[in-house]
């Protein structure tokens, strides 16, 4: 990435300390930037690498306001994710969250706002195949992630002006070392993993220093007069797999088997529909190891076209897939992940 011809911008970055937040900060540290975090946590080694480190939560619209006085840019990367619990949860983080921020950049005259998104807020529950941003946000949603990203998306694009450009971006599926999410999943459950249905589909994924790149570049381009300002991009590294052989190479990286048992699909959604029953006649909130958005989601095709993200802020995936699974089988190695030696007991 060249550097930009201009001083360095006061930016902050919520959710600074999560897996894609740091690696933006990091980037934005390395070209020079004063960066702050905030996040509900506190991350002592970013401290120590000179970001203010600010705590507090999205929901709080005057610990929102003090932390965006004085800012050029926000990346506004905080959300809570996920595929299970009460909805006001996700609402409270990522509707009024986000509506906090715009009201907070409003009010102190940020110039640029680089929201994160995700692709599901358009899937519908069926294949998906080179998919571009003409998609409509989808109908009907199986769990409440993507329906208030899809809110908090629409009100991001809906604030673009002349005082506040603003963008969207939608990464899929972000692995990497350091990842805290996704890695983690897939290798502590490894025994238990089957495929569903009996066909093979593609998925599209983004390497973390690619989803990473993607928003500073956005970032760069974005202004009140630029092409980008007001539209939702898709972000992944451009190369859509079979689901189970990116799957089965993130086992492979931590010596794990692959999956390779099946179970038809409608046996799976049957079993989501009863396990998402119990779950809710009895209130449990911790996550089930399966439910109806997950069945949609290993059992169709779904990958996007990036050639928009490409023609209007030159990204460019830089860390293949077959590369970033060397760089992850190295880190996992290393012994740095916990979840490799979680993964291992069971």
């Amino acid at each position: 990435m060249s550097p930009r011809p201009r001083s360095s911008d006061r930016v902050l970055v919520t959710g600074g300390g999560g897996f894609l937040g740091r690696a933006i900060v990091e980037r934005l540290i390395a070209r020079g930037d004063e960066v702050r975090s905030f996040s509900r946590g506190d991350y002592s080694e970013l401290r120590e690498s000179g970001v203010d480190v600010v705590r507090g939560d999205l929901s709080d619209a005057e610990a929102v306001g003090s932390v965006c006085d004085g800012m050029d840019v926000v990346f506004h990367v905080a959300a809570k994710a996920g595929i299970w619990g009460p909805y006001e949860d996700y609402h409270q983080a990522n509707v009024v969250g986000t509506e906090n921020i715009l009201a907070a950049c409003r009010a102190c005259g940020v110039g640029r706002l680089v929201y994160t998104s995700s692709p599901s807020v358009v899937f519908h529950g069926r294949d998906m195949e080179g998919t571009d941003e003409s998609a409509p946000y989808s109908e009907t949603y199986h769990t409440h992630y993507p329906k208030t990203k899809a809110i908090a998306e629409r009100a991001v694009l809906a604030a673009n002006s002349q005082r506040l450009a603003t963008v969207a971006l939608r990464p899929h599926l972000i692995w990497g070392p350091r990842d805290n999410h996704l890695v983690p999943r897939i290798l502590q459950r490894a025994r238990s993993l089957r495929r569903i249905g009996a066909e093979e589909h593609k998925v599209d994924s983004v390497y973390i220093d690619n989803a990473a790149d993607a928003h500073l570049l956005a970032c760069d381009r974005l202004s009140p007069q630029s092409s980008i300002a007001g539209k939702a991009y898709f972000i992944t590294n451009g190369e859509p797999r079979n689901l189970w052989d990116l799957v089965n190479g993130i086992l492979a990286a931590a010596d794990l088997p692959p999956v390779t048992r099946r179970v038809p699909k409608r046996v799976a959604l049957c079993a989501a529909t009863l396990i998402e029953a119990a779950y809710n006649l009895f209130r449990v909130r911790s996550e089930p190891r399966l439910t109806r958005f997950l069945v949609h989601e290993l059992s169709t095709s779904h990958w996007f076209d990036i050639s928009a993200a490409r023609r209007d802020f030159g990204y460019k995936p830089g860390v293949s897939i077959d590369e970033g699974l060397q760089r992850l089988r190295a880190w996992l190695q290393s012994g740095s992940s916990p979840a490799i030696t979680d993964s291992k007991k069971g």
